[in-house]
């Protein structure tokens, strides 16, 4: 296989990587808070560039330094995805609650303008986070692909790049469905985000739980 063809299918799989379980589900907690496709644009795309700084920053070091990554610290990491998982979940069961009180009413002035703002910089953090998390198998996937350190970096770069895409689409393709709800069906919206809440935390207690207990 040609260094072109591995390039391209770390980009590939950068796509593809954005559709793991516990990607999906931050960012689905993400995008329903919301308030238009723009900004629903913004949060993929922040998520992405998260993610991919992270993973060029993290893995770039190690590959460079030539160290590994230690059992106990890419356990620990994927604790903290889990961990921050039951926060994005329980957090937007929360607002649900919240709202259904009429305690934090959507009408609020000013209230969008902040939301707007806050949204993308925790999508950053959140994609950030998983970077960390999922530097350890692919540094071990760029060196095995390429054999150097050098065309590691322009693996996880490549990479990236596919998961910035990847993260951005996805973000459009459960916008959309949520919007068209919260427009034409405003119960189907609010179950269908109370579903998104309820998922992400099991997810996240089944992640916590995994790595918590594993020796």
């Amino acid at each position: 296989m040609t260094l072109v063809s591995l390039l391209m299918a770390g980009f590939l799989l950068g796509l593809k990587h954005a559709t793991e379980a516990d990607h999906v589900a931050a960012l689905a907690t993400l995008v329903t808070r919301g308030q238009s496709i723009a900004q629903t644009l913004r949060v993929g795309v922040a998520w992405g560039c998260g993610h991919a700084l992270t993973l060029l920053l993290f893995a770039g070091a190690v590959l460079v330094l030539g160290l590994g990554v230690p059992h106990r610290a890419a356990q620990a990491l994927e604790f903290a995805v889990g961990v921050m998982l039951v926060l994005l979940g329980g957090g937007l069961l929360r607002k649900l609650h919240r709202e259904r009180l009429h305690l934090q009413p959507d009408s609020a002035e000013g209230a969008p303008d902040s939301h707007a703002r806050s949204v993308p910089a925790r999508a950053l953090l959140v994609g950030m986070v998983h970077g960390m998390a999922g530097s350890a198998a692919l540094i071990l996937l760029s060196l095995q692909a390429v054999g150097s350190a050098a065309w590691g970096l322009v693996y996880i770069v490549v990479f990236g790049l596919g998961s910035i895409l990847g993260m951005t689409a996805l973000s459009i393709a459960i916008a959309v469905p949520l919007r068209f709800s919260a427009r034409h069906a405003d119960w189907a919206h609010t179950a269908l985000s109370a579903i998104v809440g309820a998922a992400t935390v099991g997810l996240g207690l089944f992640m916590v739980c995994l790595t918590g207990f594993d020796e």
